[in-house]
């Protein structure tokens, strides 16, 4: 996971050096009065400090882990062969949740709550079923 570290420390020194300028530049730059854009400066400060998050939390557990074969610069890609985790095959309950969602969201733009309750019950059993769909039947484990 270091190569991961260094990608994201790159990426958030680059939001670092950007964020200061796009404040600078929204403010004295002629437009916007000189109050300068504060959504956008704020959208660039808060993905600067989740890049920082995301690169301290792998580089606590880069310190953590046995090296992995793609962080060492000798390793052939033989050594990485062999399980690699579990993959779901297709799977239809994940249509029938978005399906369930966008009635109940057109309902609620609609101001239809008997839509809304016909979305939510059909929402829980395909709900259900995307979560139970290992427990029982073809690729049951």
């Amino acid at each position: 996971m270091k190569a991961e570290t260094w990608v994201f420390g790159a990426t958030t020194a680059f939001f670092v050096l950007v964020t200061p300028i796009y404040w600078i530049a929204t403010a004295y730059g002629g437009y916007l009065d000189g109050k300068g854009d504060w959504t956008g400066f704020t959208a660039l400060a808060m993905t600067t400090l989740l890049c920082l998050m995301i690169t301290v939390y792998l580089g606590f557990h880069a310190r953590k882990m046995d090296a992995r074969p793609e962080d060492s610069r000798d390793a052939e890609i033989a050594d990485g062969a062999g399980e690699l985790g579990f993959f779901p095959p297709y799977s239809w309950w994940p249509l029938w949740c978005s399906v369930c969602l966008g009635v109940m969201v057109f309902a609620v733009a609609m101001h239809a709550w008997w839509l809304f309750i016909i979305g939510a019950g059909f929402g829980v059993v395909a709900l259900s079923g995307f979560v139970f769909e290992y427990y029982r039947g073809e690729h049951a484990h």
